[in-house]
């Protein structure tokens, strides 16, 4: 190489890529594993071993050579099983031939939705605080994301009126992640209504990310695509990591009108091509034979979720009872600390990692989120080592 030659630098960076910054859920997870003895509840991942015969489905697909590539919207059999498990579970049908799309986890999903249908300056509405890829993923689509605060006192429920109120000319869609992460939020139907109403009236299109719809606690379920007149402009996500522990096996689905599964086709073949064979046979297997495991797991989450919660509001932490996924989002505003050095002290005092609200966008400040997904003995240590640190502030 000529040595005059100027070294590769942060310059070559495309300017959208260079500003967005790194999750801030991936850097305490980072921490924490540099430590002895660290209890970890920042990353949203099961505990739970993927059940056997899951895992014994992809072991024999591997042993009869199922090794090769499918077709870019998935097998056809895994699409067949998605649309009967989606219209058993939530209401619509959906064609396997043309409106159900699969790939590499419920990310590059919602990736394929995002580029497949904004155009730059596009606006996206999106609920906080929430999941820290959502902002990100419209960034990089040249896309304006616009967020739309939840409060605590609506339980971070979306509602209609602050959706009309954070709505400008432009806001060509909206992303919904219920149950939330990190809330652990619901959208009841009546408020469900409201909002596809709104979006009818401005012709949004509706992206409903619905991976944890599984963990819901109380109540029942709604995807909004099961509301009237919902169903043409809702792209419904989902996939397997959340409800059926397969989080390594990377494999989600996406089911929407045939135009946008035609457009994420487009963008999915290009960049991954298909999602890999072998997930997709533990998917199927998950979706015929999987729901009693998922209702097992659940049942542990929930006995996890009532004992940390009840700890958190003992020790100062005022915290809401999430109403679904594996997640408790605690009021940390009364120690005097942001998220950010709350977190850091309890992770460097008490060795337990945490996640700031901040992560999760300007409206989680004063908040952090605690996963609960880890075993219920590693719960009891986290919470008591807590107490004894927040006992001398």
């Amino acid at each position: 190489m000529d040595s005059k030659q100027e070294p590769i630098s942060a310059s070559f960076i495309a300017d959208h890529v260079r500003d967005i910054p790194r999750s801030g859920i991936r850097a305490f997870f980072a921490i924490a594993a540099t430590m002895e003895d660290a209890i970890s509840l920042g990353i949203g991942e099961p505990d739970f071993v993927t059940p056997w015969h899951i895992r014994e489905s992809a072991i024999f697909a591997l042993e009869k050579g199922k090794t090769s590539y499918t077709d870019n919207l998935g097998t056809r059999r895994l699409r067949v099983e998605i649309s009967k498990y989606v219209a058993k579970n939530y209401g619509p049908e959906y064609d396997p031939d043309g409106e159900i799309i699969v790939g590499v986890g419920v990310s590059e999903i919602l990736d394929c939705a995002l580029r497949a249908i904004i155009n730059p300056g596009d606006k996206v509405m999106y609920h906080e605080p929430c999941f820290v890829s959502y902002s990100p993923s419209v960034r990089l689509c040249h896309g304006e994301p616009i967020p739309v605060r939840t409060k605590a006192e609506n339980g971070f429920a979306l509602t209609a009126d602050d959706v009309r109120a954070a709505w400008s000319e432009g806001c060509k869609a909206i992303i919904l992640n219920f149950p939330t992460n990190p809330t652990g939020g619901v959208m009841p139907r009546s408020e469900l209504e409201k909002l596809a109403k709104f979006a009818q009236e401005k012709n949004m299109l509706v992206i409903s990310d619905e991976i944890y719809s599984e963990l819901t606690y109380e109540g029942e379920h709604v995807s909004i695509a099961a509301i009237d007149g919902m169903r043409e402009r809702t792209v419904f996500l989902h996939g397997f990591s959340k409800a059926f522990a397969m989080t390594g096996f990377r494999i989600g689905y996406a089911c929407a009108p045939r135009p946008i599964i035609e457009g994420m086709m487009k963008t999915h073949q290009y960049a991954v091509m298909c999602a890999p064979i072998i997930s997709q046979i533990a998917g199927i297997e998950a979706l015929v034979n999987g729901t009693p495991d998922m209702e097992r797991m659940r049942d542990q989450y929930r006995r996890r979720r009532d004992f940390i919660v009840k700890r958190f509001n003992a020790m100062g932490m005022p915290c809401l009872m999430p109403k679904g996924t594996f997640y408790a989002f605690p009021n940390i505003s009364g120690f005097g600390l942001s998220s950010m050095d709350f977190a850091k002290k309890i992770l460097s005092e008490a060795k337990v990692a945490l996640v700031p609200g901040s992560a999760f966008g300007e409206s989680g400040e004063g908040f952090v989120r605690a996963a609960f997904s880890t075993s219920y003995d590693n719960l009891i240590e986290a919470a008591d080592r807590m107490e004894r640190v927040l006992k001398k502030m």
